[in-house]
């Protein structure tokens, strides 16, 4: 067999993104831990050395990936899958604490970190289990069985706690969503979402009356009476800005809404439709009131300092909870358009950022390379993202596709939510940026992921 035959239908350009990404992510991590008067190998830190061993057996283990067949993932996914979840149950019970949870296993004075091989393990399981049903989720069964596989790692890694990592497997969404999950659930999970968020930022009560004009908007846009539905909106978008506070308005709203929704069920007879709606109204109602009790009485302080830096700074102390972002903004925007130059960075070479290497390691490139250096690795995650989901849709099999569609749902909160914490449009959750952060189990089950992934890809022309 020629080399030609055996490279057939390879996707070289994600091998180049991947190696970009990780030797972008050493150059940064150099960056970080270099000192010009340490005696250390390439003068920086023990801990860069340790992170070059740890990215030099990733890259082993993604072209090893390479070399196994792509069936042996398939067979061996559910014990792959139950294994992780043994990791994570044995972690809670012999784990090392650190930083308040207790996510780590120490063995021979090496730190491994069950989470990361859950993603891993995760996505071969729901992608097994996906592929023994054709279509969409036509059996609640079905549904809630992937739902359980995709969630019950992520319950016992809130045990630990750790939230962040938790998160990411809200990801595995899209894949429930390319294999028909009902959009009414994503609106709703988007409206519930903007009503916890916009009930801390604002008064329960506006976001109550804005949320019941939208959806009694929605039920006169059913009736035809379309022109009336858009001047209501603005009717009562208009009344809501300037009447809010008013208790007697927002009862006024809630009963009209309930009126609509009635002469809607009595005019069209859709069951379904008007108890679906009326459902979100109660449900948005009770969600913006009940967000400041749970908020103020059932998180921890260092919860909402979480929130609050996120959502309401001005709340925050500047030298507490606010430091890290402030220093991180401060540190990309002194970046400017060029950059201060490899190993220039004076606010991050000398610490001024707390959590660097691992949370806030966007924050290297932004300083150093300034603009171009970040809107370049930005583009270089979205050409990965797009080219998972292209293998995604050219898959030959459902199991490859559903695989596919994980990763790329891992790839893309770990994308967006690591680089818009750096710059507090998103909330600091502790997830890190992959192949580039610090952290030896995140680059090698990444590696792994997306070694399997291009296996997978290639193996189409071997049919």
């Amino acid at each position: 067999m020629t080399l030609r035959t055996r490279t057939k239908g390879f996707d070289w350009v994600i091998l180049s993104l991947y190696l970009s990404l990780v030797a972008i992510g050493l150059l940064m991590q150099y960056a970080t831990y270099y000192d010009p008067l340490s005696e250390h190998f390439l003068n920086a830190s023990p801990v860069f050395t340790n992170q070059l061993i740890w990215t030099t057996i990733s890259i082993g283990c993604f072209f090893a990936c390479l070399l196994l067949d792509w069936k042996l993932w398939n067979g061996l996914a559910y014990p792959i899958y139950w294994t992780s979840i043994a990791f994570l149950i044995i972690v809670l019970i012999f784990g090392t604490e650190i930083k308040g949870a207790k996510s780590w296993l120490v063995v021979a004075g090496y730190s491994f970190q069950p989470s990361e091989f859950a993603k891993l393990a995760t996505a071969l399981g729901v992608a097994n289990f996906m592929a023994s049903f054709k279509g969409d989720f036509k059996s609640k069964g079905d549904l809630f069985i992937s739902a359980g596989l995709s969630f019950l790692p992520a319950v016992l890694i809130l045990l630990q706690p750790d939230a962040g990592s938790a998160l990411v497997f809200i990801s595995l969404l899209i894949l429930f969503y390319k294999r028909g999950l009902s959009p009414m659930l994503y609106f709703v999970g988007f409206l519930l979402s903007a009503c916890f968020i916009l009930s801390l930022v604002f008064t329960p009560k506006l976001v109550v009356v804005i949320t019941l004009t939208v959806i009694s908007s929605i039920f006169i846009y059913r009736t035809s009476l379309e022109i009336v539905g858009i001047l209501s909106a603005v009717l009562l978008a208009f009344l809501a800005y300037f009447l809010f506070d008013n208790i007697y308005y927002v009862i006024g709203l809630i009963a009209l809404s309930l009126g609509v929704a009635v002469t809607y069920f009595i005019r069209e007879r859709d069951i379904q439709f008007t108890t679906q709606l009326s459902a979100i109204m109660v449900s948005t109602a009770a969600l913006a009131f009940g967000t400041r009790y749970f908020f103020d009485n059932l998180l921890e302080p260092h919860q909402q300092d979480r929130i609050n830096v996120w959502l309401r700074p001005y709340l925050c102390d500047p030298r507490g909870s606010l430091y890290n972002i402030t220093q991180s903004k401060i540190a990309i925007g002194s970046g400017g358009f060029e950059g201060r130059g490899f190993l220039q960075g004076a606010l991050t070479r000398y610490n001024y950022v707390p959590e660097q290497p691992t949370d806030f390691i966007f924050t290297v490139i932004g300083e150093e390379q300034g603009f171009i250096g970040a809107i370049s690795v930005i583009i270089i995650f979205a050409l990965l993202i797009i080219k998972a989901l292209q293998v995604g849709e050219r898959a030959h099999t459902s199991f490859i596709s559903n695989y596919a569609y994980a990763i790329a749902g891992f790839l893309i909160i770990h994308f967006f939510v690591n680089i818009g914490m750096t710059m507090g449009l998103m909330p600091v959750i502790g997830i890190p940026l992959p192949f580039i952060s610090k952290g030896g189990s995140s680059i090698l089950f990444f590696s792994i992921m997306l070694g399997i992934l291009l296996n997978m890809d290639t193996a189409r022309y071997k049919r």
